[in-house]
């Protein structure tokens, strides 16, 4: 549990970057004692910002036509794959259309009010850009709770689906997780998951579909970025196919909609099998992944071409993010599969390090489960794929100034590529290129987004700690080199005899050593998932020689 903004305590859940965090915290603290990484006051808080206080009036007669335009145009960028509410030809109408008074045209009104704020929150930090958005959001919000809440609608449904985007955005994910809920019981309420083929015209099926893969994709996206259930849970079954089949996919937008819409259904289930139960078995973790990899193998090649070299500047980037948010949707599916196996192949692999630094012969105990490793291997080259793209893009200066997605992705990312780093002797460049890469990304955002800016601090504290593991290695190392001679002298103080620095590496290997040698068992089949991330935000940094004893990975 963490706190709110107010004060509430809020859940988060095992599946959350949040509780992989605070597990590796413990691990380098076990290894290299507090740091600026594993120690912050604030340990138990959610980062949320506060609501702006002053709204500054008057923008509705300051953007002609022409930046209202550019500030769509960001906006669908901005959501290729996760939301497609209307096509691009509706929305150019409706912004025809924006001073009638009926209303319907109210409610669209409404509609373009958030579009407009998300494509201005979306811009490289702009002062004016900022209060665009603060602007025609703070109306946009108003009049879904004036004149909307109350009577369901599709356009209900969409609204309070791109205030959920909005507030992921703004840095305020609790509001963003109810505005989603808000939307779920709206769709359910308008029968959008269930089968009306046949009974409606297809038009209508058509926009019905849209709205509903829209939800269920940001629901699960948001939902395994908490670690909270998904409000479409129990809801998707009962769709079906025909939701998928009412779509004709004639342009990209539609075709990224159902990619996304069906990954999300093996995200859902992954935190259902993986996540819900007790145990993490590797054979339901490979089942997963076999899913996923038919879910590669099936996407149609354009979702994944890059832009051809006459495409303009907007239409290149809109291109790319598309094909970024589906590539990245991928790789966090992967990470959250089979991050528990690498949380158990890495701390084997950090009790033979230390192991071999305390001249002790453990090897037999402290043996890597062949399976596991594979299943961790996977996690990390995910991750690594994942930040070599955002990277790639990032030098070819086509992210947005804030992509709320994408910045929780590349954290979860990078976590997973800092704990391999910690737990390795040398240095690896690939890696090393990749977690500096997504430090790079997220300074980007910080300047937009203070979650952004969060997370940029954890790495930034990560890779210290990484940094000073590694010079400890080196040091013990070193120590250990012959029995025969020590240091003599050193200008961070006085000598330490042979048998001292022998009493220090062994006593470190006994203090960091995180397995308790009697209690763990050559060989097992599945991993007790609340042992690893039940344990989220305690006030005492429990030992890992107690946590591990009944080997529960993540």
């Amino acid at each position: 549990m963490l706190r709110s903004l107010q004060g509430e305590r809020v859940y988060v859940g095992r599946a959350a970057s949040l509780s992989f965090l605070q597990l590796l915290r413990d691990t380098v603290t076990q290894h290299i004692g507090p740091s600026q990484f594993s120690h912050n006051v604030k340990l138990e808080d959610m980062l949320e910002t506060e609501a702006p206080k002053n709204v500054s009036p008057g923008f509705e007669d300051q953007l002609d036509l022409q930046q209202r335009q550019a500030l769509l145009r960001a906006y669908q960028i901005a959501t290729r794959g996760f939301l497609y509410l209307m096509p691009d030809s509706e929305l150019t109408q409706m912004l025809h259309n924006r001073r009638s008074d009926t209303g319907h045209a109210q409610h669209t009104t409404a509609l373009l009010d958030v579009m407009i704020a998300i494509g201005a929150q979306s811009h490289k930090h702009d002062p004016t850009k900022v209060q665009i958005e603060h602007f025609f959001f703070a109306r946009g919000q108003r009049r879904a709770f004036v004149s909307m809440l109350e009577n369901p609608s599709l356009e209900m449904v969409s609204l309070f689906l791109l205030m959920s985007f909005y507030m992921l955005g703004a840095c305020r994910r609790n509001a963003a997780f109810m505005y989603l809920g808000v939307a779920a019981r709206a769709a359910v309420a308008l029968g959008l998951h269930i089968d009306v083929s046949g009974s409606l015209p297809v038009s209508e099926q058509h926009r019905r579909a849209c709205v509903w893969m829209s939800l269920c994709n940001l629901d699960l996206l948001v939902s395994s970025i908490l670690g909270r259930p998904p409000a479409t849970a129990s809801l998707r079954s009962e769709s079906g196919t025909s939701i998928t089949e009412a779509l004709q996919r004639n342009d990209l937008a539609e075709e990224r909609l159902v990619a996304l819409y069906n990954l999300a259904q093996i995200l859902d289930e992954t935190i259902t099998r993986l996540y819900s139960e007790k145990a993490a078995s590797a054979q339901v973790a490979e089942s997963i992944l076999e899913k996923l990899k038919r879910w590669s193998d099936g996407l149609p090649e354009s979702l994944l071409a890059p832009p051809g070299t006459e495409q303009e500047c907007l239409a290149a980037q809109d291109r790319v993010i598309g094909s970024l948010h589906i590539a990245c949707s991928y790789h966090f599916a992967i990470i959250i599969v089979t991050r528990p196996f690498l949380i158990s192949a890495l701390g084997v692999r950090l009790a033979r390090l230390h192991d071999s630094l305390a001249e002790r012969n453990l090897s037999d105990v402290f043996s890597e489960n062949p399976v596991h490793s594979r299943l961790a291997l996977a996690c990390t080259d995910s991750a690594l794929y994942m930040l070599q793209t955002c990277l790639e893009i990032h030098r070819s200066h086509l992210l947005l100034g804030n992509m709320c997605i994408m910045k929780a992705f590349i954290f979860a990312a990078a976590l997973v590529v800092g704990f391999s780093l910690f737990s390795q002797k040398d240095p690896n460049p690939d890696l090393e290129e990749a977690f500096t890469g997504a430090i790079d990304i997220l300074h980007m955002f910080s300047q937009q987004s203070a979650q952004a800016g969060h997370y940029y601090e954890i790495l930034s504290f990560l890779r210290n700690a990484i940094a000073e593991q590694r010079q400890r290695l080196s040091n013990q190392d070193q120590s250990s080199k012959s029995q025969y001679v020590s240091k003599l002298f050193s200008l961070n103080g006085r000598r330490a005899s042979r048998q001292t620095e022998g009493a220090v590496t062994v006593n470190l290997a006994t203090l960091t050593s995180p397995f308790d040698i009697n209690s763990v068992p050559l060989e097992w089949e599945g991993m007790e998932l609340p042992f690893w991330d039940s344990f989220p935000f305690t006030e005492e940094t429990l030992p890992l020689q107690d946590r591990t004893s009944d080997m529960n990975p993540l």
